[in-house]
């Protein structure tokens, strides 16, 4: 069966689509048939592409990103996603409120499947500056590939 992954933060234009492309080029790697997606849990930026300092930053560390567009999540992720991965612990109370009880999907902070991470948030760089982002996709990159490396462990 194929893996679902959706990456959630809060307006799917900076640390979402991030995470998206890292999981994307991590899996396409490894030759990993994954099903991955992104959204908010806010309605800002619906059909937005992701930040520009996003974008740059993907595109630095070889990843192309500028076709994905923002969503708002939806109760039926809950049930289309195997793992929906909240960027912090914000987001993943917002999740929590609006996962239906039967829903098979498993909530959690994408950066508890880092070693050493557990618990901690991916940082929201969008009022900083260039660098902020570029701390993202570090977090996101290595988060992307622990995360495989659980998924074929299975």
């Amino acid at each position: 069966m194929t893996h679902s992954i959706l990456f959630v933060c809060l307006g799917n234009i900076c640390r979402s689509p991030m995470a998206e492309g890292a999981m994307r080029a991590a899996a396409e790697a490894r030759g990993i048939d994954i099903h991955i997606d992104s959204a908010g849990t806010g309605s800002w930026h619906i059909g937005d592409p992701p930040d520009s300092r996003a974008q740059a930053a993907a595109r630095a560390n070889g990843v192309e990103i500028s076709g994905q567009q923002a969503r708002q999540i939806s109760a039926s992720d809950f049930d289309h996603f195997h793992h929906i991965l909240a960027m912090d612990g914000s987001v993943l109370g917002d999740l929590a409120l609006i996962q239906r009880p039967q829903s098979p999907a498993a909530l959690s902070l994408f950066l508890d499947h880092l070693p050493g991470r557990e618990g901690q948030d991916v940082a929201d760089p969008y009022y900083g500056g260039d660098d902020g982002f570029q701390t993202v996709w570090d977090d996101v990159a290595a988060g992307a590939e622990a995360l495989l490396d659980l998924i074929t462990a299975r």
